[in-house]
């Protein structure tokens, strides 16, 4: 394995299943606003991209988008963040691949200090050394912004590293600064989805991920 990799992992849908606590603050910010909530599997389509992109379709104002993600933010505060598990064998190749080397980070669309708490409280989260992710005010929410800032954070070339995550924004964030990447199948995206992404190498367990970083 080699150690100069840099490995950028997603958050949602990578190292937590977080689907209860996104879709329950996406229904209380539609009701909220005097919305229809969606069935489940609508609700499910919230689960990667940036808030203001899901809003911005259903109310068309940005008044209204921006009214909606703060009280998705409300709800997402007191208990959203709390409702995620972790996905089974993600700690243990987390803290293996720390272990042999490898300098690790969290790169997500998430709000950046809920992403935060988020690591702060799992049991490997020792093992990143930042976690980067959407301003609160929206200017930095996509996935190329995101690869971009975590570069410059942390002093990194594209070369020297992978990002990791279970959507096409993942892929897509990558591709954007040509950079290796892993798509996960156990997330919320699928192997169609991270193929036609042009994916470079799918994981269908945590176990597979470090010998994929070594083919």
């Amino acid at each position: 394995m080699v150690s100069r990799d840099v490995l950028f992992f997603d958050l949602d849908g990578t190292l937590i299943e977080s689907s209860v606590g996104i879709t329950r603050c996406v229904a209380y910010a539609l009701e909220k606003m005097g919305q229809p909530v969606p069935a489940e599997n609508e609700l499910r389509r919230w689960i990667g991209p940036a808030l203001r992109t899901s809003f911005a379709p259903v109310f068309g104002d940005r008044q209204q988008v921006e009214q909606a993600v703060e009280l998705y933010r409300e709800r997402f505060d007191s208990d959203g963040w709390k409702e995620h598990e972790i996905y089974p064998g993600v700690g243990e190749v987390v803290r293996s691949l720390k272990a042999a080397g490898h300098r690790l980070a969290v790169v997500t669309a998430k709000n950046e200090p809920h992403a935060q708490r988020i690591v702060a409280h799992l049991p490997f989260g020792d093992c990143f050394e930042d976690v980067i992710g959407a301003t609160p005010c929206g200017t930095r929410s996509h996935k190329p912004e995101l690869v971009a800032e975590a570069l410059g954070r942390l002093s990194l070339q594209p070369a020297d590293c992978w990002m990791i995550g279970d959507r096409r924004m993942d892929i897509e964030g990558a591709r954007h600064h040509g950079m290796r990447n892993i798509g996960v199948l156990w997330g919320f995206g699928g192997r169609q989805e991270l193929e036609a992404a042009g994916v470079h190498a799918l994981a269908a367990a945590p176990e597979d991920i470090p010998l994929l970083l070594q083919a």
